[in-house]
């Protein structure tokens, strides 16, 4: 069962790299104080977070109303476009969402269901990717990877 979720996370980060069927943007651009908060919704509380290196931060969030999760990856120091991705994906229901391309400030927000269900997701910056598997479960420990590629 890891073996599935681990070749699950990689295929979705795979497929954020390469161009998979997510939505495309040129750019994004946002105030420098972007938080979870303003790229995912008021509603969504932060969870979880990993670094993606110097450059920025992957935030998972959760909206208790809705039991909707929210990823974004936010960089530190906006500016000049730099290649961005961001995924978010349900192994119990094959359900998955991302955003990638060539942001100013953000990439994001990508929404699943995923109450009662653990949770894989992750992101880039440049060549920086980070993944958590087994996110926000009770009985299962996550598992975090950071890559330079």
């Amino acid at each position: 069962m890891m073996m599935t979720r681990s070749i699950a996370a990689a295929g979705a980060l795979t497929a954020l790299a390469v161009g998979g069927t997510t939505v495309l943007s040129a750019s994004a651009s946002a105030a420098p104080n972007v938080t979870p908060r303003t790229v995912c919704g008021s509603a969504y509380k932060t969870v979880n977070s990993v670094p993606v290196g110097s450059l920025g931060t992957v935030y998972l969030t959760y909206n208790p109303t809705n039991g909707k999760n929210c990823v974004a990856t936010i960089r530190s120091n906006p500016g000049a476009v730099k290649n961005m991705s961001t995924y978010i994906y349900v192994p119990a229901t094959d359900e998955w969402a991302g955003d990638y391309g060539n942001f100013t400030s953000y990439a994001g927000p990508a929404y699943v269901y995923g109450r009662g269900y653990c949770v894989s997701w992750g992101g880039n910056i440049d060549n920086i990717y980070v993944s958590v598997e087994n996110s926000n479960c009770a009985a299962l420990r996550e598992r975090r990877v950071t890559e330079v590629r």
